[in-house]
């Protein structure tokens, strides 16, 4: 067999094994293509035996697709849902039916949501179809959270010293603009707590925030607490408000004890001060006492040198004179 021979054979081979090929991937992909054809997906079959080949679920990808199509959401050739876009979303580790599902929900709710952004958002960690759905319908957190803290009620002090027991509900709505990166409910709730807390701190008295307890929530409201976070409030609610302790006169009455306590240590130190005072006195007249006896003591002794010495005789003979 001659050489050009040979190579005509090799070709014909390799043509044979590329039609098997593209036989059995047309017998594969044939009705997915066609699903998508009838959807106007507008997806190629070499497109889905490239996604096989790079082991992407063309189902998944085709499926999203179809429905970004449907719900209008992917005719934009610029900014639309392109199968690239959803096939790169798809090997980055993305949930591409939920980030569908979210632009479907935002179009639907006329919010601004594009694909970039969606999948950003569900790359990043974030729930963004529950996103979504808590931009439309905003939920409820309670302040403080009974299933994170031991704690049901905040507890706050007025100016008059009586305490008061607040549990309160926070009405919060997603902002899509900051979920990537924002802070969390946590932060919402300890800074809602915090303004609570301040707000009653500052009240004169206690009364007064049993009376008007809306006082409270707009204060709270203007201080901004939720900048930086990926939720918006939308109001704070004063569930329950309970009067405590009287902690001003229980600290009060602490005081005065330790005031009686000190006075009381301070009366016993000058009592035994006066007492070391008596009985240092007391070893001076003892030591005066004996320097006197010691005195008489040695008048004697005196009196017997001198009539060894004849000074006392002496002074008698001179005295009688």
């Amino acid at each position: 067999m001659t050489p050009q021979q040979m190579l005509l054979v090799a070709g014909i081979a390799v043509l044979v094994l590329i039609g098997i090929i593209v036989v059995f991937a047309t017998i594969k992909y044939f009705k997915i293509w066609l699903q998508a054809y009838m959807s106007n997906a507008k997806v190629s079959l070499w497109s889905l035996i490239g996604m096989g080949l790079r082991q992407v679920n063309t189902r998944v990808i085709v499926d999203g697709k179809i429905m970004a199509m449907q719900a209008g959401v992917g005719t934009d050739p610029t900014t639309g849902i392109t199968t690239r876009r959803l096939e790169a979303h798809y090997l980055a580790g993305g949930d591409v039916p939920r980030v569908i599902n979210a632009i479907i929900a935002a179009q639907r709710a006329d919010i601004d949501l594009d694909f970039d952004r969606a999948a950003a958002i569900d790359l990043a960690g974030r729930d963004v179809l529950d996103a979504v759905r808590t931009s439309v319908h905003p939920k409820v957190i309670d302040c403080p959270d009974p299933e994170k803290s031991p704690k049901q009620t905040l507890s706050a002090v007025a100016k008059n010293g009586v305490e008061l027991r607040i549990r309160a509900l926070v009405t919060v709505r997603t902002n899509l603009s900051q979920l990537i990166g924002g802070a969390t409910e946590e932060t919402i709730i300890a800074r809602v707590g915090e303004g609570i807390i301040t707000s009653i701190g500052s009240a004169a008295d206690h009364l007064e925030v049993m009376e008007n307890p809306d006082r409270i929530s707009k204060a709270v409201l203007k201080r901004g607490l939720d900048a930086h976070t990926a939720f918006e409030i939308v109001s704070i609610d004063i569930a329950d408000i309970d009067v405590g302790e009287n902690i001003g006169a229980r600290l009060q009455a602490d005081q005065a004890e330790a005031d009686t306590r000190k006075a009381q240590a301070l009366a016993e130190q000058r009592r035994a001060d006066a007492i070391a005072r008596e009985q240092e006195m007391k070893a001076r007249v003892a030591e005066n006492r004996a320097s006197v006896v010691l005195a008489q003591a040695e008048v004697p002794l005196a009196m017997a040198e001198a009539f060894r010495q004849g000074n006392l005789e002496r002074w008698t003979k001179n005295g009688a004179e």
